[in-house]
């Protein structure tokens, strides 16, 4: 899988998210902030944070274990895409590598989002359970 890439940066940033009012599951997520606490039932590592931000409508970041993400989404209803992330290239310990690699690779496969008060299931294709995050800002 490549890794991600600075030139790829203003691709699908002229996105917008729009979630339904009334839809359910789909809570608004400008401003949210969360952090990883399951990758699909695999667990994440100790003291290694991955994260997710929604800090414009249409426009993600995040830490991905070891680098910064940025990138673009879209939100219909329940249903969450995102566009291709760009970000950092630092070098990471192999088990920190690893964890990053497979959640970028499970960000660019969501499909569906569901928000149960201060936790939020992201449901991605090819994985039996959803990543599992916890709110961190509202």
């Amino acid at each position: 899988m490549p890794r991600l890439s600075w030139f790829a940066a203003p691709l699908l940033l002229s996105l917008t998210a729009c979630a339904l009012p009334g839809a359910p599951g789909a809570a608004p997520l400008v401003g949210s902030e969360w952090r990883l606490e399951d990758l699909g039932g695999r667990g994440v590592l100790d003291r290694v944070q991955a994260t997710l931000a929604f800090p414009e409508a249409g426009r993600v970041t995040g830490n991905s274990s070891c680098n910064r993400f940025f990138g673009s989404y879209t939100l219909m209803q329940d249903r969450i895409a995102l566009g291709q992330l760009a970000g950092t290239r630092m070098a990471c310990a192999p088990a920190v590598d690893e964890q990053e690699t497979r959640y970028l690779d499970a960000l660019q496969k969501a499909q569906r989002l569901e928000v149960r008060g201060t936790t939020m299931l992201m449901h991605v294709q090819g994985l039996e359970k959803p990543l599992r995050f916890v709110r961190i800002k509202p």
